[in-house]
């Protein structure tokens, strides 16, 4: 997807349109049935590290009822976010696994009904590369994640 400079996502504003998605669904769905959001590509590396400021679009595995569409498309009206801004397109590509959950870690709950969960650096790469978009990851990306990893493995 492919959307103007004006609306992109930062660690900022990601976390400020999780919450509200959050708050929606709960409003929407009620308190009773909870929802699980998996962020990959752009939005988990966003989240999760400091090397890439922004993405266009929200690729996720979406675990919700059908509310979570409706919520979805209330916040993208609310805030003037294009159509897609949190989407599950990914799920279409060859790069997408339903083992993906297993791979991915915890990063925040929402209005104590939206869990949001990233998927690590090295699985990121290996998508990509499932994927075979080598444009859309160069070198420099991956060294980053590589030193990233190193980081984590430290600890």
């Amino acid at each position: 997807m492919s959307f103007d400079n004006e609306k992109v996502f930062t660690k900022k504003n990601l976390d400020l349109y999780l919450r509200e998605l959050a708050k929606e669904f709960r409003r929407l769905n009620g308190k009773n049935m909870p929802a699980e959001i998996i962020l990959i590509g752009g939005a988990a590396i966003v989240a999760n590290y400091g090397f890439r400021d922004m993405t266009a679009d929200i690729d996720a595995v979406i675990r919700a009822s059908s509310a979570m569409k409706d919520a979805i498309n209330r916040v993208g009206d609310k805030y003037g976010l294009p159509n897609g801004w949190l989407n599950g397109d990914f799920m279409l590509t060859s790069s997408y696994s339903p083992r993906l959950a297993e791979f991915s870690e915890y990063y925040k709950t929402f209005s104590n009904i939206v869990t949001v969960r990233t998927i690590r650096a090295e699985y990121l790469v290996a998508m990509k590369l499932c994927a075979g978009r080598q444009y859309k990851m160069t070198c420099p990306t991956y060294l980053v994640f590589s030193q990233s990893m190193r980081k984590r493995e430290s600890l």
